[in-house]
């Protein structure tokens, strides 16, 4: 028989007892003058052998002699030992005994010898044994309850956990204040729990429970409990017994781990500061403190190097306060905005950043004292020696110092939270300036343009990845063409606004060419282009490139990876809008007498940078008040919206042409992108104008020298019509310097065209591809002076190439009005 099953069997009254052992009754001479049936049970003697033996006659000693009856101790009392007796069959067997004396009417001295397997009953006692542990020396709080669920008996563990042993008679949820079970799953009180136990019999093992224990009224303990149903011999329910084991300290360790843990997961999330603290708030309360302020230096928030070292500096920023109707620090409410906080020199904040240690501030005092509502604990924000702020945890009842435990946690809590607020400060830093490059480098007032109405809408990204590089761009071209351009560098950050600023001006150098916008992203492609020696030289592909800073260290390079552009030239005088596209979204067209929008499918062309593929235009015939809309992806998509759904917002924006430009661009901005901008948005909205006919005048003219005479009629008597006497002699000047070149030097018919604008335009036309060339003639030159005198006395000249041949212009700025 195991232990186990002995101590599941055992009677309660034990081995010894009188109702159970074997007994034998001894005269004083130790004769047995009485045997029981169950000693004959025990050594297999039947009474008539052993009666009148002495009983020394069945007890050997260790050594297998026999031992004299008169060797039995004589016992006064009843006490146990243990002898070696012969059973019957031979063998020696252990006999636990115990003698009583017995009195009796012959006046002879009778004893009573209980006997009993020694093994059994060393087995009882230690059950015995391990019962009297429980009650007085067990560290486990034990308690039984009746089946009322009321107590009826408590161990001295119990009444050292709880201070008192007036528990008889009570309820298992009256015995502490505050009490709460924590384990999930289970019932909201003890007795639910326990009286499932009763009527089931299922044990219930390690629930955690909460409390105030009277030994220890004002602190919070938690206990690990298990219970379990009590039965007696016979199977009646007796009760549930209760064990209890305190685990404050254990239980706070695991949550103060539990809590380093999720604030590495939930701390830091974006490069906000802002949101950085209230994460760090949302960790902190209320597993850790009741309330927690987190206060930032200005210089910090503006993304500003901290000093290093401790400041004095007692004007901190507020950026996340503590929860609704609890005020951590100075009266102030929860904050989720940017709150200025004023600290006097002699404050936990003022002192903690000048000492750039933790500062502690609990409730104190006497008599005539009145206590600080919080206890507060003012945590520096330090990064790399430099300090950030400061955070206060605050608690409503605190009264004991804080622990070595509760020091670290704040110190560690602080420390990731000031990691996480410097890299927020590194990228708000980084983000202003590419934002301010950004900025810079695109157009800050469009040109006014007779061609065309405009209006525009930028938007840079308020996600993490930073300031991208989208661009948009207005470009005044030659006979009152307008050049319309927007573009998109994938990518973000300083790197990214920096290409952009470089395609940008190329764009605009390429444009002053008078380029077919096919032509122009050819010329662009190839710039962007790396060259195929270079990347060989590299072996890196674009995403894994570092550059070497002063000191040896390495860091990735974010180039931007590939541009996007669409380039159009729109002629006001024709009505023709020629279009090309780099891997760039279709703009819109609004047809102004029917407000129809449509999506010209314009050739698509490979991304720049890419090279190897050609790029085709599209020519489009758009009437008076047509309405373009250019736009960068970041308009119509995001990474939760999809770009159907964008492009037929735009469309429903759109189908009011007739509004007002301003007003458009507004609507479309509010209804595509209603919250933060995940990445950059660039909005063109062009409306179409025609030049009058009475602004344009054409002549074409054979390529004999005499027709230079005519032409230089013509334009001045109509240039005097259009009230320009002050420009007709050097209109005339012009006209005959630029036709006798063509006629000169160029072969097939040859146009001229005077364009009344913002300036006086003068065009020559031929079929020629040589380009004049401004040169100084020497003293002895018979010509050469033309061309020279056409640049000094005009306001701008140029050329600009035509799939027939070429077209020189000039344009002379108009006089004032008369006043």
């Amino acid at each position: 028989m195991s232990a186990v099953t002995a101590a599941e069997d055992a009677d309660l009254r034990g081995p010894l007892d009188v109702t159970r052992a074997a007994t034998a009754v001894l005269d004083g001479d130790g004769t047995v003058v009485g045997w029981s049936p169950t000693a004959q049970e025990l050594l297999g003697y039947p009474a008539q052998e052993v009666l009148g033996s002495p009983i020394g006659a069945f007890v050997v000693d260790r050594g297998g002699e026999r031992q004299a009856a008169a060797d039995l101790p004589a016992a006064a009392h009843f006490r146990r030992w243990v002898l070696h007796m012969r059973h019957r069959d031979g063998r020696v067997v252990r006999v636990a005994t115990a003698m009583l004396s017995l009195s009796h009417a012959g006046g002879e001295p009778a004893r009573l010898l209980a006997m009993a397997a020694a093994e059994e009953t060393e087995q009882w006692e230690a059950l015995q044994a391990m019962l009297r542990g429980l009650a007085t020396q067990s560290p486990v709080g034990l308690a039984i309850y009746d089946t009322d669920l009321r107590v009826v008996w408590t161990n001295f563990a119990l009444f050292q956990e709880m201070g008192t042993a007036q528990y008889v008679g009570m309820g298992p949820d009256d015995m502490v204040t505050n009490g709460e079970i924590l384990s999930p799953s289970f019932p909201e009180t003890l007795e639910e729990t326990m009286r499932h136990v009763l009527v089931t019999g299922e044990p219930v093992i390690e629930l955690h429970y909460r409390g105030r224990p009277p030994v220890d009224p004002e602190r919070d303990h938690v206990w690990s409990c298990s219970y379990y149903r009590l039965q007696d011999v016979g199977g009646a329910t007796l009760g549930v017994c209760e064990e209890t084991v305190d685990i404050t300290d254990r239980y706070l360790a695991q949550q103060r781990l539990d809590l380093l843990v999720r604030a590495g997961r939930c701390v830091g999330t974006t490069l906000d500061m802002t949101r950085t603290a209230q994460e760090l708030c949302e960790v902190s309360v209320p597993h850790f403190a009741d309330a927690v302020t987190v206060d930032l230096l200005e210089a910090v928030l503006e993304g500003d190097q901290p000093t290093p070292g401790t400041v004095t500096a007692r004007r901190l920023v507020r950026v996340w306060g503590g929860p609704d109707g609890e005020a951590p620090a100075q009266g102030e409410a929860r904050t989720d905005g940017r709150e200025r906080i004023d600290y006097l020199p002699d404050s936990p904040q003022a002192r903690s950043l000048s000492s750039g240690r933790a500062v502690q501030e609990r409730p104190a005092g006497g008599d005539g004292v009145q206590l600080p509502p919080h206890s507060r604990l003012v945590v520096p924000l330090r990064a790399e020696g430099a300090t950030l702020g400061v955070v206060t945890f605050a608690w409503e009842r605190h009264p004991d110092p804080f622990d070595a435990g509760e020091l670290a946690v704040a110190d560690e809590l602080v420390a990731r939270a000031a990691v996480c607020l410097d890299n927020a400060r590194r990228f708000t830093r980084e983000h202003t300036a590419a934002l301010m490059l950004q900025r810079s480098l695109l157009p800050q007032n469009l040109p006014r343009q007779s061609a065309v109405e405009l209006a525009y809408r930028y938007l840079p990204a308020d996600s993490g990845a930073g300031v991208g590089g989208d661009w948009f761009d207005v470009i005044t071209l030659s006979g009152t063409r307008v050049g319309l351009v927007v573009g998109d560098v994938v990518g973000h950050g300083l790197r990214a606004a920096a290409t952009m600023g470089r395609v940008r001006t190329s764009v605009r150098v390429l444009a002053r060419l008078d380029l077919a916008p096919d032509e122009l992203l050819a010329r662009l492609d190839d710039l962007i282009e790396q060259p195929a020696g270079e990347r060989a030289a590299d072996e890196q592909p674009a995403g894994e490139r570092t550059v070497v800073r002063a000191g040896g260290d390495e860091v990735p390079d974010d180039e931007a990876v590939g541009v996007t552009c669409l380039y159009a030239v729109y002629d006001p005088v024709s009505g023709l809008c020629c279009m090309a596209r780099a891997g760039h979204p279709l703009p819109a067209v609004v047809d102004p007498a029917t407000g129809s929008v449509s999506f010209p499918d314009l050739p698509a062309g490979p991304p720049l940078g890419l090279g190897g593929l050609p790029f085709e235009s599209a020519e489009l015939k758009l009437p008076e008040g047509s309405l373009i809309a250019l736009f960068t992806d970041g308009l119509v998509q995001g990474r939760d919206r999809d770009p159907d759904t964008g492009l037929s917002g735009l469309s429903d924006v759109l189908a009011g042409h007739r509004r007002p430009l301003d007003e458009l661009s507004d609507q479309a901005v509010a209804r595509l992108l209603p919250g933060p901008v995940e990445d950059d948005a660039a909005l063109l909205l062009v409306r179409t104008r025609m030049l009058d006919g009475h602004q344009v005048a054409e002549w074409e003219l054979a390529a004999d020298p005499e027709e230079v005479g005519r032409a230089r009629t013509e334009a001045a008597e109509l240039v005097g019509e259009w009230g320009l006497d002050e420009l007709v002699f050097t209109t005339e000047l012009v006209v005959s310097e630029l036709v006798t070149n063509a006629i000169r030097y160029a072969s097939g018919p040859i146009h001229l065209r005077l364009i009344r604008d913002e300036t006086l335009i003068c065009e020559v036309s031929d079929t020629g591809h040589t380009s004049p060339h401004l040169r100084r003639a020497a003293g002895d030159d018979e010509g050469g002076r033309g061309l020279f005198l056409v640049a000094q006395l005009t306001q701008q000249w140029g050329t600009r190439y035509t799939p027939s041949g070429k077209t020189i212009w000039a344009e002379q700025a108009l006089p004032p009005p008369a006043t």
